[in-house]
């Protein structure tokens, strides 16, 4: 079976879908790993690497070959593609009919692209649909990319930040902690909290899910409780989206807590929906100048009024960073844990007497993951969707 690891070419993309050592991986399975030329280097990982770890590394221009047409053939070869964003729609036709397609989809907001698939009569997997199960865990894109996010906004935070995040007595005087409130508490949000404590930052955290208190009391930081009548989960574990009364009300209660912050860390999205806006320009004027916001969901729409995408601005003197992926800021640990998710994917649905990744399509995985396969969409949660 023909593995390929096309090079990411959306800009500012610095991951990889498989690193050297999951290659390898794959390849002792009996899969013919290819990877195109220059696809990890961004990511910390040499063509070298790979071709010592076993993999065929795509022709390129020294070749004979133009950089469009080695790419070209490489897609076309294919029998199973593994990348970590979509694909462009003027490369669908490049695969063949048959071939499985896996990578970060974004089928809810990208139709068109789910459509030209299906047409294409390619089995499409995304990795964003991977249930949060027990059994998927190994799986779970979602969570080791926003644990590497929450990690970074806080580095960042503490990068643009005028103040130490430390408390400090020294014969000048002592230096009290910094503040640091997040909004949100996921994956993202518990390790901002854990990497802001050991920062030395004192850290109050909040959640419209009660059920996230003893997590973030576990981690060392302070738990802001408000009243806003029922909240709760999803079966994925994600917060409810919460009424616009309930928003109003969230706003208006933190409104101090945002005034008396550093830092303000923001990571709550609804999924497959506009991030909920959760800090607005009033909340931002009661802020001290030098303040710092971090929106880790900026993608989506942003938390924070006025953020502006993949930039860094200020507002009343309160610096806005909505940098975009921020995984991809760390992309040598980002690739490593999004390789190990794809690696644990094919390991789980390969076939060892045919050497091939043959998912069976009533695994409860698949179900769940796979959008479009025999020519159709096929996937529940598109269907329920549009109803």
């Amino acid at each position: 079976m023909n593995l390929v690891v096309p090079r990411e070419i959306q800009p500012g993309e610095t991951r990889v879908a498989l690193t050297p050592d999951t290659a390898a991986r794959l390849g002792r399975l009996g899969a013919h790993v290819t990877i195109e030329t220059g696809a990890g280097r961004l990511a910390g990982f040499p063509d070298e690497a790979y071709a010592e770890a076993g993999a065929t590394i795509a022709a390129d221009v020294e070749a004979g070959m133009t950089i469009a047409a080695d790419r070209q053939a490489l897609l076309q070869g294919a029998d199973l593609v593994l990348r970590v964003r979509k694909p462009p729609l003027t490369e669908v036709p490049l695969l063949k009919r048959g071939a499985f397609h896996v990578s970060l989809l974004d089928p809810f907001n990208e139709p068109e692209l789910v459509r030209a698939l299906a047409a294409q009569g390619v089995s499409a997997i995304s990795m964003e649909f991977i249930p949060r199960t027990t059994r998927a865990q190994k799986m779970d894109v979602i969570s080791s990319q926003a644990n590497l996010g929450g990690y970074e906004a806080v580095i960042l935070a503490a990068r643009y930040s005028r103040k130490i995040f430390p408390m400090m007595t020294t014969a000048a005087g002592t230096i009290f902690p910094a503040r640091v409130f997040i909004i949100g508490v996921g994956v993202a949000g518990l390790q901002a909290i854990a990497t802001a404590r050991r920062l030395g930052a004192k850290v109050i955290a909040y959640d419209p899910r009660p059920v996230v208190e003893e997590q973030v009391k576990s981690l060392g930081a302070q738990f802001l409780r408000l009243e806003l009548g029922a909240t709760g989960q999803t079966k994925d574990g994600y917060a409810q989206a919460l009424t616009a009364e309930q928003i109003e009300r969230q706003r208006a209660a933190m409104t101090q807590t945002c005034a008396d912050a550093d830092v303000v860390i923001t990571t709550a999205q609804v999924f497959g929906k506009k991030a909920p806006l959760l800090v607005t320009k009033e909340m931002l004027a009661a802020m001290q100048p030098g303040s710092v916001v971090v929106d880790l969901a900026v993608e989506s729409g942003g938390n924070v009024e006025g953020v502006a995408y993949d930039r860094v601005t200020v507002s009343g003197g309160v610096q806005l960073i909505g940098l975009a992926n921020l995984p991809g800021r760390v992309p040598t640990h980002a690739s490593q844990v999004y390789a190990a998710n794809l690696a644990a994917l094919v390991e789980e649905f390969w076939d060892p007497a045919a050497k091939v990744f043959a998912p069976r399509l009533d695994d409860e995985i698949i179900k769940g993951c796979l959008v479009t396969h025999g020519g159709r969409i096929v996937s529940e949660r598109l269907a329920d969707r549009k109803k």
